[in-house]
Parts: structure tokens; C-alpha cells; sequence
């Protein structure tokens, strides 16, 4: 299926108006009832993640609302603005626009729907999971949305760990608090709760899914403050549920700081893995000496800027440098991608697959490994001219999206990596006139 390119999707600005109006009979979709709408639902749903901006979405439009109102009171079809939700569509793994994600009998897991976009092969495809969902319930087989943890009891409180659901909740208690949570490294979000809070039964389920979700980069902790009174008194709980970040790290307590996401389990993760990549240290910019270094910059990364700086004899040192710091000043803002570099025709066949050569340099590229296209910077290489390039690379926006050609980046040649010096250069040969015999000619002139 065509798509607009919508790489980064995590800096993706939230623009124009939703494509479907009130009179629709597509549903409308926020991260705020995702969950409740879809994921909680015995209902077979169809969901197209779009963006306002993108072509593809537009044509799609009259076909998606023909099939919703054919679909009426069969299957649930949806649209979720991923430029405004973000979260939702992070989830989700969404890159491109649009894409159509169909939510069968298992919720948790759904699929990619990759027919044709009309009406017609959209309500085909539907019935067709709706029939297998109907052929399902009548084998014995359960289906629909996700369930939920009850914090009503003892299943956060005392020292039994939860209930099942809360396996990945780790329970906090005035005497644990400040081995887990404070001289541990892991960054953290601990919840403080009343059982008999009717929010905090609420946030129960989707606090265990986030907690599973996250395992392994995040610790969720939760504490019955109605028990454990001691540290919900330190952290000045006031109301139920209070959300508190412990940065990564050795902590004190004045370095807790207040979650301000949102409460379903995808806004959850979403706030904490902003956290996560805030915390990382920028990406180092690496000279390309060898395949593997290529390798790990674009095929362990979605995206990958790749720079071609000039030759050491024409910018010397000082200039190379001036480069390599327009390049590390952008980092920052784009820690999730990899970056390296080459000098000026060291690398031929990799010039020649982005399309560099007869452009000058310094050049750029923007390279998306898995689909194997890329743009080009045509701007400025500066500080300034390459943050703006990335920005809009990064949106999908304005920019020619061109395809490697047989999808292959050519040969990488092994190079020794540059020593930080200005370039030599090479010296001229001595020619040698021990042999010339000067007489000799003379006597060839006069004859």
C-alpha cells in the first residue's frame, strides 16, 4: 500500500482539522478513548491513523466514509488523527499515513489490513474478520478488549504483590520505598492510591498494562497511601491517584517530580519513553571506515543522516571540524537516529546510491533503511539550515522521496579513519637526469 512518508512520528506537530466531519459515520478516535472505544470492545474496528496534511488520507476519505456507513452496526470503522494522538498511533508503531489497523477478536494483537483502498475491498475484508470473530465465539473461543485489575481490595496494599494483573506492578511500602525506589539507578513512576478511590480503580488496569509494556526500561511502583502513611506524608499526597517521576539514577526525594500525562496505559508509556529519550546521550557522529559502521547507523536505527564532507585539502582541518560540530548540534533532537559521515568521494557507490554526485559538497542524505528511500538536503549545511531539513524530514513534509536503486547502498570501502589533522599534500616525484646525457642531445640538435 502507497503511504505518505511520515518518518519520526514522535515529532509530528498536531496540524489542519480532521478529515471526517460530525455527520460521519466514521468514528472519531482521540488517545483519550482509544482504549475504552476500541481495546475494551467486543467489536470488530477498523481504524485508519491518518495525518490532516497527507494526500493519500484525502483520497482515501470518500472511500473510508462509504465503507463506515455500509459497516453501520456490522463493524466499527474509525480515524485517529496521529498527528494530534500521538501516542496512540507510537503504540502502535505507526510510520506512514495512512495506515489501517484492523482490532479483531484479540485486541491486544492487531493486524495490518493491506488490500485495496475502495469501499468495496474495505467492507469485504471486514466481514470477513467479523465472520471469523462469530465462527470463533462459536468454538468456545473468547474475544474482545482488555481487562482490568480491581484495586478494591487488598490487590495493591500489604505485602502480597498484587493480583495477576499486577504482576509487573512492584508494591511499595513505607520500609521498601527507599531500597527500591531511591538507591536504585531504574527510573521510576509510583503511583500513591487509595483502594477506595474510585480514579485509582480505574488507572488500576492501565497502570499494570503500561507496567508490562515498560519492563525492562521503566519501573511502575505503586503504594496504598491509606497504610504506608509515612511517605505519602514526605511526598505531599493530597489527593488519589498522585502520580510521582524518579529520574534514573542514584535519587533523593526532592528529586520527585509530578507525572502530568495522561492515565490511559499508550499515553503512559508514551510520556515515559519521552523520558527515556531525554535521558539518553546524544548519538556520536561516526566516520563510515567499514560496512559494519553503516551497518549499525542504518540498520539498527529507522532512520539514519548520512553527510558527506568535503576533502580534508580543500576544508583542512578547521573546516572538517566546523562540519562534524553543525552535525553533532542536531543530535540532540534526533537521539533515535544514527549518524555518520564520509569524506568527498571515499565512498563512491554510497554517493551514488543517494544521488549525491554533481551536487557538491558537503551533501546529506536522510536515509529510511527499512523502505530504503531518503531525501536530500538542498539547503544550507549549517547549524541552522540542517535542523530545518531534519524538522521536515522528519514530518514527511516538502520534501522529494527518491528510492535506492535496486535497494542496495553498493560497496562500502575500508578507509582509515581521518587523524584530526589537516590534509598533506602528497609529494611530487624526483625525476632523476643522471642517465641524460646532455651532449648526446646536443649533438642530435646540430645534426
Amino acid at each position: 500500500m502507497e503511504k505518505c512518508i511520515g518518518i519520526g512520528l514522535l515529532l509530528l506537530a498536531g496540524v489542519a482539522n480532521a478529515l471526517y466531519s460530525s455527520t460521519s459515520d466514521v468514528i472519531q478516535l482521540t488517545a483519550a478513548n482509544f482504549n475504552d472505544k476500541v481495546i475494551k470492545s467486543d467489536a470488530v474496528w477498523l481504524v485508519e491513523f491518518y495525518a490532516p496534511w497527507c494526500g493519500h488520507c484525502k483520497s482515501l476519505v470518500p472511500e473510508w466514509n462509504k465503507a463506515a456507513t455500509a459497516l453501520k452496526g456490522v463493524v466499527r470503522v474509525a480515524a485517529v488523527d496521529a498527528t494530534e494522538h500521538q501516542a496512540v498511533g507510537s503504540q502502535y508503531g505507526v510510520r506512514g499515513f495512512p495506515t489501517i489497523k484492523i482490532f479483531g477478536a484479540n485486541k491486544q494483537k492487531p493486524t495490518d489490513y493491506q488490500g485495496a483502498r475502495s469501499a468495496d475491498a474495505i467492507t469485504t475484508e471486514a466481514l470477513k474478520v467479523a465472520k471469523d470473530v462469530v465462527n470463533g465465539r462459536l468454538s468456545g473461543k473468547k474475544s474482545g478488549g482488555g481487562g482490568g485489575g480491581d484495586r478494591g481490595g487488598s490487590g495493591r496494599s500489604g505485602d502480597s504483590g498484587g493480583k495477576a494483573s499486577d504482576k509487573d506492578v512492584i508494591t511499595l511500602t513505607d520500609s521498601n520505598f527507599e531500597e527500591e525506589v531511591l538507591d536504585s539507578t531504574d527510573p521510576w513512576l509510583v503511583e500513591f492510591y487509595a483502594p477506595w478511590c474510585g480514579h485509582c480503580k480505574n488507572l488500576a488496569p492501565e497502570w499494570a498494562k503500561a507496567a508490562t509494556q515498560l519492563k525492562g526500561k521503566f519501573k511502575l511502583g505503586a503504594l496504598d497511601s491509606t497504610v504506608h502513611t509515612v511517605k505519602a506524608s514526605a511526598f505531599g499526597v493530597r489527593g488519589y491517584p498522585t502520580i510521582k517521576y524518579f529520574p534514573a539514577g542514584k535519587k533523593t526525594m526532592s528529586d520527585a517530580e509530578e507525572f502530568n500525562g495522561g492515565r490511559t496505559a499508550s499515553d503512559i508509556v508514551s510520556w515515559a519513553s519521552s523520558k527515556v529519550a531525554e535521558a539518553m546521550p546524544p548519538p556520536e557522529v561516526v566516520e563510515i571506515t567499514e560496512e559494519q559502521v553503516l551497518k549499525n547507523a542504518c540498520e539498527s536505527h529507522q532512520l539514519c543522516v548520512i553527510s558527506f564532507l568535503p576533502h580534508i585539502l580543500d576544508s583542512g582541518a578547521v573546516g572538517r571540524n566546523q562540519y562534524l560540530q553543525h552535525l553533532k548540534d542536531n543530535t540532540e533532537r534526533y537521539k533515535q537516529w544514527g549518524w555518520i559521515w564520509a569524506e568527498a568521494g571515499a565512498q563512491p557507490e554510497l554517493e551514488s546510491s543517494l544521488g549525491i554526485g554533481g551536487f557538491g559538497y558537503p551533501a546529506m542524505a536522510v536515509l529510511n533503511g527499512r523502505k530504503m528511500t531518503y531525501t536530500r538536503l538542498k539547503g544550507s549545511f549549517s547549524k541552522e539550515g540542517i535542523h530545518e531539513y531534519l524538522r521536515a524530514a522528519a514530518m514527511g513534509r516538502g520534501l522529494t522521496t527518491e528510492v535506492v536503486p535496486n535497494k542496495k547502498l553498493g560497496e562500502i570501502k575500508k578507509t582509515d579513519p581521518w587523524d584530526g589533522k589537516d590534509g598533506v599534500m602528497p609529494e611530487e616525484e624526483d625525476i632523476d637526469l643522471s642517465d641524460f646525457d646532455m651532449d648526446e642531445d646536443e649533438g642530435r640538435d646540430e645534426l
